[in-house]
């Protein structure tokens, strides 16, 4: 018999609503008592009644009081991150956040010493791990398939760039957007970045540069295991949401194109022709969010550390961090300077 789990989602926008739809249909096991978002219109309240959703409140404390619920479910803004895992592992609940934990160093790290002495576990949403094509090649990475990982290339570029007024407050492309290809360089390596050099520009929209951000960027990792990573980003791909992952080892390559909604190219007198990348990361992602959530629920069954863990979420931030300031010194940056 499948061991059940009462759980609380706290944010019901955009993502939130994703993971509450994959925890009444998808996830086995659980049931939702609560869902709690600071503005609730007709709209949202319309929403959840078509979904099942038991209890939609503002009031996010009662998440944190209801004695029944075991474990959480984050997905507010990234401001109030550290806030609610700690009031969550102070109730003694498990914890499923969005990345990131926090954009500040010690707010993370007290966030994480919190969880550690309330002896709760803590998994955060990079979600891509659980794609099916990277997760791919990972496993033959670690399996031994193609030798000792060597050089990692990943290439990820949205289909166009977000309202200049999200720009303001996402903390900049190399935090905001980038966090998930350091996290996944992370993930194909098997090891953590020793030191990044990050340069970039506005090639795009020049108003992101006004509100001090940059829209392209390319970046060169170093692990310590010896492997060399190269990330470019871009605010804009007009022909889809590109996302491709190479790892080349010493007995061979394992390559992560785009997917498309199937492999038939069409020849003819005129040209070739093929489906076009999918245009949203929602329609690229969606499986992975299901299999993320599955996971969680898993290791909380199975008293397993989730990962990705907090500590995973710690070295990624510590990663766009030292990024960040490679890029305004125009230097490489050892991640042991901004890990102090």
């Amino acid at each position: 018999m499948v061991k059940k789990f009462v759980v609380g989602v706290i944010g019901a926008g955009r993502i939130g609503k994703i993971h509450i739809e994959n925890l009444l249909r998808n996830v086995p096991g659980v049931k939702l008592n609560i869902v709690a978002d600071i503005k609730i219109d007709d709209e949202l309240k319309q929403w959840a009644d078509e979904m099942g959703v038991l209890k939609l409140t503002t009031n996010i404390e009662e998440i944190f009081t209801d004695p029944e619920i075991d474990a959480v479910v984050i997905a507010s803004s990234t401001d109030t991150h550290s806030k609610f895992i700690q009031k969550a592992a102070l109730a003694k609940k498990h914890v499923f956040c969005e990345k990131p934990i926090d954009t500040d160093l010690e707010r993370i790290k007290e966030t994480l010493e919190i969880v550690k002495k309330a002896g709760v576990k803590l998994m955060i949403g990079f979600n891509r791990r659980f794609d099916h094509n990277f997760k791919r090649i990972h496993d033959a990475v670690v399996s031994g398939q193609i030798g000792a990982p060597q050089i990692i290339k990943i290439t990820s570029r949205d289909p166009s760039p977000p309202p200049i007024e999200y720009i303001k407050i996402s903390g900049g492309l190399l935090i905001d957007m980038t966090i998930h290809d350091w996290d996944m360089a992370r993930f194909q390596a098997n090891s953590e970045v020793e030191e990044v050099y990050a340069t970039g520009g506005v090639l795009i929209n020049p108003e992101i540069g006004k509100v001090g951000d940059i829209d392209t960027a390319v970046a060169i990792l170093k692990f310590k295991n010896g492997v060399l990573g190269i990330i470019d980003n871009s605010r804009q791909a007009i022909y889809g949401y590109d996302q491709r992952v190479e790892v080349f080892g010493s007995k061979g390559c394992a390559i992560a194109g785009n997917d498309t909604p199937n492999t038939v190219r069409i020849f003819t007198a005129e040209n070739t022709s093929m489906d076009k990348i999918p245009f949203f990361f929602l329609e690229r992602y969606m499986d992975s969010y299901k299999k993320e959530l599955q996971a969680f629920f898993d290791c909380l069954r199975n008293n397993q550390d989730p990962t990705p863990s907090g500590e995973d979420g710690l070295q990624d931030v510590l990663v766009a961090i030292a990024a960040k300031k490679s890029l305004e010194e125009n230097r490489p940056v050892k991640i042991s300077e901004v890990n102090k």
